[in-house]
């Protein structure tokens, strides 16, 4: 089993981490010959919010070598935090002691202990060369344990609906959570959203009337709903969708699929849509709450 690879955009890698770090502590990284996976399932994640990300190798890696007995993929489950510190110490900062000239990532093993290890390259301000070594433990996950991880089985989506800039709505969403656990995320397929909180004591909505509803791939241009007004609803956790909205980091576009009263799924572009470097998808189960609909 090797791995090898030059991390040639830091800063995207470290972002994408970034926000998988504030959702779970520890997260599954997948690699294969084109892409790189990072996934959280929920087994250890408070509300049940899943991430299935596919990032293109090109758009992150150069000189990149994986071989493996397992159709040359390799998966491993590692501690978020810890990969996060290891991208932080190789990413620019203005006023840094040495300017970084290369980023070499690769498979290691310490007494036994298997490791993502970073070497970082670079010089210092009066041109010394300096090397500094970030080793991550990982447990490099069995075929077997890798056949069980399966994205959720979700219905046909209700609708698709352009959010927001995800860090406006990440101000709009923090006002709202001293009022509720629940949110209510309701949009048509006529450009309109709405966030809402509705309890017994207080009634809160934001609305938007100018969000676009992207086609899918199965869609032709003409295919049009039968009723466009219609209103879709989505109960979910409050806290669930902030720590969703710690992905404005990342995200240039972002698109929510409404499964009425069973999810929320919502794709992060790394990337304009037609070339994304990548893509995050975000899985949030619904909240069945009846003051909320």
């Amino acid at each position: 089993m090797r791995f090898r690879a030059s991390i040639a955009n830091v800063s995207t890698f470290f972002r994408v981490v970034q926000a998988i770090e504030k959702l779970q502590k520890k997260c599954i990284i997948k690699f294969t010959e084109t892409n790189m996976h990072i996934i959280c399932n929920n087994e250890a994640n408070e509300g049940g919010v899943q991430v299935w990300s596919q990032i293109k190798v090109a758009s992150l890696f150069t000189d990149y070598r994986i071989q493996s007995n397992a159709n040359n993929e390799i998966t491993m489950e590692l501690t978020s935090e810890a990969l996060l510190g290891a991208l932080r110490s190789a990413t620019p900062t203005v006023g840094s002691a040495f300017d970084v000239e290369e980023i070499i990532m690769k498979l290691a093993k310490k007494n036994d202990q298997a490791l993502l290890s970073f070497e970082i390259l670079g010089l210092s301000r009066v041109g010394h060369k300096i090397r500094v070594a970030q080793d991550v433990k990982i447990e490099v996950m069995k075929p077997a344990d890798v056949a069980k991880l399966a994205e959720p089985l979700c219905p046909e989506p209700d609708l698709h609906i352009l959010l927001p800039a995800l860090q406006k709505l990440r101000i709009i969403v923090e006002r709202l959570r001293p009022m509720s656990d629940v949110l209510a995320v309701q949009a048509n397929n006529n450009k309109r959203l709405v966030m809402a909180i509705r309890n017994e004591s207080v009634s809160v909505e934001t609305e938007w009337k100018d969000c676009q509803n992207p086609k899918t791939q199965d869609q032709a241009e003409d295919d049009e709903p039968e009723d466009k007004d219609k209103m879709y609803t989505v109960c979910i956790s409050t806290r669930s969708f902030l720590k969703f909205l710690n992905s404005h980091v990342v995200s240039t576009t972002t698109i929510a699929c409404l499964c009425q009263h069973h999810c929320l799924i919502l794709y992060v572009y790394i990337g304009d849509v037609a070339d994304a470097g990548g893509v995050l998808t975000f899985y949030i189960p619904a909240i069945i709450d009846d003051e909320g609909r």
